[in-house]
């Protein structure tokens, strides 16, 4: 620690024709305080950094204690549907803050999603958009099973091409 503290150096440069002790210790001092100043002001700026790191609300996924953190009253949805993950995608969108818990003494488990009962009006709208989304997935075939229809499409219209036999109307 010492020898940190020797390793620093300070430069300061005064420009007069004679430099008298006086003359230098009142350069020092002003220095000095300037020092003192600046760090005052460092550690103000830090201080008022970690104030405004405390009071940003973070938004989506929460842990339940930081939600209920608050004093806001909580309501809470069952949803069954194994795949609740991506319920996180409508949330973000409508910027609400929720938190995840799973029920695992049932089975098949049973998810509760958490949130503030204010944001009974969004969460509604979320949860109608996630449903639909769903359920559009569910009505859509999926992309493997179309490209085997087309793979089988091909082969059958590769086989009747190689059966034609074209008769240019010379004989031998």
């Amino acid at each position: 620690m010492q020898e940190e503290v020797s390793e620093k150096l300070i430069a300061l440069c005064i420009n007069g024709g004679k430099i008298s002790a006086r003359i230098l210790e009142d350069t020092m001092e002003k220095a000095l305080a300037d020092l003192e100043r600046s760090g005052q002001q460092e550690r103000y700026n830090a201080s008022v950094k970690q104030k405004e790191k405390k009071q940003t609300v973070s938004h989506g996924k929460q842990s339940l204690k930081k939600l209920a953190e608050n004093g806001s009253q909580l309501s809470n949805i069952e949803v069954t549907d194994g795949n609740i993950k991506s319920f996180a995608k409508c949330a973000r969108k409508y910027n609400i803050d929720y938190s995840l818990k799973k029920d695992k003494s049932v089975s098949p488990p049973r998810y509760f999603v958490f949130f503030r009962a204010k944001d009974v009006d969004s969460i509604t709208a979320a949860f109608k958009e996630y449903t639909g989304r769903t359920l559009n997935k569910a009505k859509k075939p999926s992309v493997r099973k179309k490209l085997e229809l087309a793979k089988e499409r091909v082969a059958k219209h590769r086989e009747r091409e190689k059966t034609k036999q074209k008769d240019r109307g010379q004989e031998l």
